[in-house]
């Protein structure tokens, strides 16, 4: 568990050392790395897009990083001496926005969507599903985010995505929102983008859940079994525990008692549904079909997942938390929409071939 993946530090070109819970990575190894990604992207860009308009278009960004990165001691900024810290969460969400968008945008071209659609979503999904997601997160934890802050530090607080706090049910509020918006700008039928980007989306949320272990949220209750895992005192999680009480931590107070890796339970599951959701992408029946199937499986194995997890009281007067209260409405929903759907199909091409599909458009 590292809050901090990785600190890139400037004293040495090739530094490699562990200190603590930390390790400490010289900016020559980080942009030897970045180079290595960058090469590996663009040539995934070309495969997937044949656009070398696009290609050019990123290789600035691919560049602008090391360059600036290298810049850094030269110039003798404040920064060389306290090194960049890479935070595990962020770096997560980062690794999962950018597979999940490859994989869309590689199932768009089979829907007869030119992959460019994808990469046009990417701030129409990004932008309103980080706000609901954080807006959730805060009206169910501001008590203890905001607690003896004041001006502008509770600003920092609302916006401090990297120490983590996100809900992924508000990111898929949020995220509709600007689906929506987007279909509507560009004439595109919702339905089969949600069919498109819907296997994605647990990709995105599996490497999500990997950030939420490094982090510490998102933890479960105790546990015997032999995978079990203890949070060190610099997570989120022995924080969270301390203020219960001293039954949840070790008697020499160095980490948390045993619990449920209930994040990497999340991540398991979530690249399974990624996967079935692909597979059935290729036999789906009608539009709509993937996103109404993705929208039932998915609460249910939430639903299953909060009974393990300590990280959320009770809400609305009942044991049931936010999370598995917003899943009896999302799996009762999506029943609805799938018999809906499948009522209501006409005969549509799917994958080159003739299939019934509902007739929705924007």
């Amino acid at each position: 568990m590292r809050k901090v993946l990785l600190r890139i530090v400037f004293d040495q070109l090739w530094h490699l050392e562990s200190v603590g819970n930390e390790l400490l990575v010289g900016y020559g190894w980080m942009i030897a790395a970045w180079l290595m990604i960058a090469a590996m992207s663009l040539g995934v860009l070309w495969c997937v897009t044949r656009d070398a308009k696009q290609v050019y278009s990123s290789l600035f960004f691919w560049a602008a990083i090391p360059t600036a990165i290298a810049l850094i001691p030269v110039a003798g900024l404040p920064i060389a001496q306290t090194g960049i810290p890479v935070f595990g969460y962020g770096f997560m969400l980062f690794v999962g926005f950018s597979t999940a968008t490859l994989l869309a945008s590689r199932c768009a071209k089979t829907v007869g969507l030119s992959p460019d659609v994808i990469w046009d979503l990417i701030m129409w999904l990004m932008i309103p599903g980080i706000i609901g997601a954080r807006i959730v997160y805060l009206l169910q934890n501001g008590h203890r985010v905001f607690a003896g802050k004041s001006g502008l530090e509770i600003l920092k607080a609302t916006i401090a995505l990297w120490d983590g706090g996100i809900v992924f049910y508000g990111g898929i509020i949020g995220g509709v929102v600007g689906l929506l918006m987007f279909c509507r700008r560009h004439g595109i039928r919702p339905l089969q983008l949600g069919d498109v980007i819907m296997p994605s989306l647990f990709v995105g949320l599996g490497f999500g859940r990997i950030g939420c272990f490094l982090y510490g949220c998102c933890f479960g209750g105790a546990c015997t079994l032999p995978w079990a895992v203890q949070f060190p005192p610099d997570s989120m999680t022995y924080n969270v525990l301390s203020h219960r009480g001293a039954e949840f931590l070790t008697p020499d107070m160095s980490a948390t008692i045993a619990l449920h890796p209930t994040q990497i339970y999340s991540s398991i599951l979530a690249f399974l549904l990624a996967g079935f959701l692909m597979w059935f992408f290729k036999r789906r029946p009608f539009e709509g079909a993937v996103l109404s199937l993705g929208w039932i499986l998915y609460p249910i194995n939430r639903f299953a997942l909060e009974v393990i997890r300590d990280d959320e009281p009770g809400r609305m007067g009942t044991s049931l938390t936010f999370s598995q209260l917003m899943s009896i409405g999302l799996f009762v929903s999506g029943c609805i929409l799938m018999l809906w759907l499948q009522k209501n199909s006409s005969p549509k091409q799917l994958n080159g071939t003739s299939r019934p599909s509902p007739d929705v458009t924007s």
